[in-house]
């Protein structure tokens, strides 16, 4: 309730008197004082006014409480947090993901009382080595002044972006790692078509999909016995979204337009194949160099290293290509905006 609502109201009855509040940089006691710090990054007081708005948070899941022998156990709650710093000409998003661990006492108005909550964050608390479904060894303190970096590097400019070339495939954030993200992406339907060169890929779809309001990003796949840009092998494949599942509507790719659906794999078409992607998680890291062959496969295997340091297991085959997405429009000016994914075992996350 409060998660939805961004504590408005903060339900007092929930929590101790004296409840105390730790995240990587603040520490407070008491009921009045945690509703202060909520309130002021919601931007309900004056100073939140000032340098807040847009402040939400996706709830992603909620564990524990069991009561045994007498005492709740810890509920832990994960989640993505996020705000636009509107003090700053520029206006900059920061994005929080993390966890909650709540210490839970019996008795209070409820019967039961929240007497302590310690945030922790996915980009700087989580240790290296340890398993990511163990909440209470993965997650460790660190130094204030991390955090406050954390913070302040999200703030600055970004400088002038590449605009993209179509409205972007939506997705849910569940996590901003140390290095990467990793996102929900509904059931979508799209075309794909194999290519030697990118812009031929890119013309050729451009073609097809006339009309039909294709998303972005481009999605390309590259085998790991090819050349990202030439090459023999198996075949690279480039692969365009056109409809995605809404929530509620499942779990499965939506049908193709009907329009895709008589031309592809025809006549002109005949390259053209319709792809459907179920819902899945996926593991994001970004690059701003030119999506060169060496680029494309050095941002892989940090990735992939970065995963193994997180105690997060990739889907079993992942090891044989590269898929890497393109943002931007063809030949566009400012700052480029590519990411190789990598998708995720069923399981081997905690999400």
């Amino acid at each position: 309730k409060e998660y939805t609502s961004f504590f408005n109201p903060m339900v007092d009855s929930w929590y101790a008197p004296d409840v105390t509040f730790t995240d990587p940089m603040t520490s407070l006691s008491g009921v009045d004082s945690y509703r202060k710090n909520v309130d002021m990054l919601a931007g309900r007081t004056l100073m939140g006014k000032v340098l807040f708005e847009g402040a939400g948070i996706n709830l992603h899941s909620v564990t524990g409480g069991e009561i045994v022998n007498g005492r709740v156990d810890d509920i832990v709650t994960r989640w993505t947090l996020r705000l636009t710093a509107k003090v700053l000409p520029w206006s900059p998003e920061a994005v929080f993901s993390g966890v909650s661990v709540y210490k839970i006492a019996l008795g209070g108005k409820e019967g039961l009382s929240i007497v302590g909550q310690t945030d922790y964050w996915d980009s700087i608390n989580i240790q290296p080595d340890t398993p990511s479904t163990n909440v209470k060894q993965q997650y460790q303190t660190v130094p204030k002044n991390i955090a406050v970096s954390d913070f302040l590097a999200q703030l600055a400019p970004t400088g002038f972006l590449a605009p993209t070339a179509a409205p972007e495939l939506p997705y849910l954030l569940l996590r901003r790692g140390d290095g990467y993200e990793l996102r929900k992406y509904p059931g979508f339907v799209g075309v794909e078509t194999p290519y030697m060169r990118r812009d031929y890929g890119f013309g050729s779809l451009g073609a097809f999909a006339k009309g039909m309001d294709p998303l972005a990003p481009s999605i390309c796949k590259v085998y790991n016995d090819d050349n990202v840009d030439d090459g023999d092998g198996k075949e690279k494949m480039m692969m365009w979204p056109l409809k995605f599942a809404f929530p509620g509507e499942g779990t499965d790719a939506p049908p193709a337009p009907a329009a895709a659906i008589e031309k592809a794999g025809s006549g002109q078409w005949a390259s053209i194949n319709i792809m459907s992607q179920p819902e899945r998680i996926v593991a994001i890291r970004a690059f701003e160099d030119a999506a060169m062959g060496p680029v494309v496969r050095n941002a892989d295997r940090e990735l992939r290293a970065m995963l193994k340091r997180d105690g997060l297991e990739v889907e079993d085959g992942t090891e044989q290509y590269v898929l890497f997405t393109q943002y931007d429009a063809v030949h566009s000016m400012g700052k480029r905006r590519s990411e190789v994914w990598i998708d995720l075992k069923d399981g081997g996350h905690p999400f």
